[in-house]
């Protein structure tokens, strides 16, 4: 993978969009997904920098999941904030990134996205469930940086 352009069809972006829609639908959390050439600071810092940058720290439940992938590293990381965190069980986010990854290393980037945004999803739903008042706090488009 040389480009971040090279990651995603145009048609496969929109179909995870249409997963973090779909994920978003019965649930006030919030998901998104952030791809990035390289990281250079390690990894998880840069998660962390990102999910601030994006403004994922300010749903009102803390219950905002980012997906950030280092394109050309090879590497991404789950980040939930802290109350996802404090309500999945302790191995939700490394289960989460082994599904991803199987279909990562068999160069099926879209369908490992989409299957990590549905399983976080259900998570989401199932601890923060939909209410008449929620709103979309965060945009559900992929950012790229």
């Amino acid at each position: 993978m040389s480009k971040i352009e090279d990651f995603l069809t145009a048609e496969e972006e929109r179909q995870v969009v249409d997963a973090i829609r779909t994920a978003e639908k019965n649930t006030s959390g919030e998901i998104r997904v952030h791809l990035e050439k390289t990281s250079k600071i390690d990894v998880y810092e840069r998660a962390l920098e990102v999910f601030h940058m994006l403004k994922m720290d300010t749903t009102k439940l803390q219950n905002g999941v980012l997906i950030y992938v280092a394109v050309e590293d090879k590497t991404f990381v789950i980040f939930g904030d802290e109350g996802i965190n404090n309500v999945v069980e302790d191995d939700f986010w490394e289960s989460t990134k082994n599904i991803m990854q199987g279909h990562f290393k068999r160069g099926h980037f879209k369908q490992g996205l989409v299957d990590g945004i549905l399983k976080a999803g259900k998570q989401l739903e199932t601890h923060f469930p939909w209410e008449m008042d929620d709103q979309n706090e965060i945009s559900d488009d992929i950012s790229i940086g």
